[in-house]
């Protein structure tokens, strides 16, 4: 018995994304004293390998349309990411954009490699729910301010070339 399987391009154009979102993500890492402004924390500590080698870090970091941290969120990002390189910073995401406003309800699932380093990195958008159901893409992070190491803010362009709804 002979099975046949069959594909056909879908002409994706990476100049040609069926939708595109431009968000901020801001991540409050847990320093011992701001309990209530905290929106990460470590769940192990970096070894004395350097680079943070091994640390890995939980959060539910508020999304906004603009850098401002104080903006109403549009979306929560859950998840986790932990530094995985001895010689250089580069941490690995896993984690879901959770929206729930009046522009977008569902999720987007991101993960990938981050070097640290890089002044655009790209993570895959490797699917969703509700709005985004199925999406797949691209998301470029842009580190767009660091504060010590406790607070940044990444800018998120997301292009996603796979939509169904």
């Amino acid at each position: 018995m002979m099975i046949s399987v069959s594909t056909h391009a879908k002409g994706l154009s990476p100049d040609k994304p069926c939708k595109r979102l431009v968000l901020y993500y801001h991540d409050i890492l847990f320093n011992g004293t701001d309990l209530a402004n905290a929106t990460s924390a470590k769940i192990t500590n970096d070894s004395a390998l350097g680079s943070h080698f091994g640390m890995m870090v939980v959060f539910d970091d508020p999304v906004t349309a603009d850098g401002r941290l104080s903006s109403p969120p549009v979306a929560r990002a859950q998840g986790f990411y932990f530094y995985d390189r001895k010689d250089a910073y580069n941490a690995w995401f896993a984690y879901t954009l959770v929206f729930n406003s009046s522009d977008y309800n569902g999720t987007l699932n991101i993960m990938g490699a981050d070097p640290l380093p890089e002044k655009t990195r790209d993570l895959s958008v490797v699917g969703g729910t509700g709005d985004f159901f199925m999406a797949r893409g691209i998301a470029t992070f842009r580190t767009d301010e660091a504060q010590g190491g406790y607070y940044f803010r990444l800018e998120m362009d997301i292009k996603l070339y796979e939509c169904y709804k």
